[in-house]
């Protein structure tokens, strides 16, 4: 059995392991902070670092590396383009990295790679045609078809995140205004959460967060949804909105068997599905949300380590 370091580089968290190329397993699970502001060189060095730590828990034949990392991106050449969240710019992260592990290497987007892992291990498993959602950091998407990456002619398809929903709306990270993304990441929803405390809603959140508002998150809001507050209730269904609006236009283009939605968002449970749902319900075409599964996904914490490994896999050997 062969096995493959699958390497999932986000915004805020570095997840590394090695998985098996049949995916029964996957090993040596390792994770650190990104923390970008240091630079460019000392994420690689802490890549580098998780990365073989987790070949030496697992004590196993490797046979390369995937990386999974925020675009856009060059598959071709390995290179990132552009990462907002990140600062990188034409950094050529797949060789920087085989070289520095001896071994070979492939790259794709992150959020490419955590919905193949989701297709291949995961809530859209068997199915021929997925879309998919990471909702973290960022808003990431990957798109599959009979068993492949979508990818368009110049790696940029699936950047979901980055589809403008409000047309003179928030700026966004990358420069535009109005993207999905800066209404519905994880630090778009607590922003949007701050703003109504500070222009006086009644809410229990400020508690949670010890009356430190730049402690609010994403996550404390699902918490406080959760508990019944109705502010973060409010927020959340409005969020349910906005992403609803979004699954309804993939389902208008694609019309998949699965959309698959990862990240910290599904702790807000039947909360955010339930109204995400309901929009995308009266948004699409009949046909398309009859014959789509809107799902969590599945391999919490690892769809992207799946995923990355997978990618190696599929374009070193033609299949995973």
């Amino acid at each position: 059995m062969r096995y493959v370091v699958g390497i999932d580089v986000g915004g805020t968290n570095i997840v590394v392991g090695t998985v098996a190329e049949d995916g029964s397993e996957v090993l040596g699970l390792v994770s650190e902070p990104t923390i970008s502001e240091q630079g460019t060189d000392a994420v690689v060095e802490r890549i580098v670092r998780l990365a073989r730590a987790s070949i030496a828990a697992a004590g196993k034949p490797i046979a390369g590396v995937g990386i999974g990392a925020p675009g856009p991106l060059d598959t071709t050449t390995g290179v990132v383009l552009l990462t907002p969240n990140l600062g990188w710019t034409n950094m050529p992260l797949r060789d920087r990295l085989g070289t520095a592990l001896g071994f070979p290497a492939t790259l794709d987007n992150d959020a490419n790679c955590a919905i193949y892992g989701e297709w291949w291990r995961g809530a859209a498993r068997g199915a021929a045609h997925v879309v998919g959602m990471t909702i973290g950091t960022g808003i990431g998407g990957g798109i599959v078809l009979d068993g492949k990456i979508y990818h368009g002619t110049s790696d940029i398809a699936g950047e979901i995140g980055h589809t403008t929903i409000d047309l003179n709306g928030r700026r966004c990270k990358c420069g535009n205004y109005g993207c999905l993304e800066a209404y519905a990441s994880g630090p778009a929803i607590a922003a949007r959460a701050v703003e109504g405390i500070e222009a006086g809603v009644e809410t229990s959140l400020p508690q949670y967060v010890g009356g430190d508002l730049s402690r609010l998150t994403a996550q404390v809001v699902y918490e406080a949804a959760n508990d019944g507050d109705a502010y973060a209730l409010e927020t959340v269904r409005e969020t349910a909105k906005l992403l609803g609006a979004g699954v309804a236009n993939l389902l208008n283009i694609f019309n998949p068997e699965v959309v698959v939605i990862c990240g910290g968002v599904t702790l807000a449970g039947d909360k955010l599905f339930t109204p995400l749902a309901g929009e995308v319900k009266r948004r699409a075409f009949k046909p398309a949300w009859e014959a789509c599964r809107i799902v969590p996904g599945a391999l919490t914490g690892t769809a992207g380590v799946y995923g990355a490994a997978a990618v190696f896999m599929q374009r070193t050997w033609g299949a995973c």
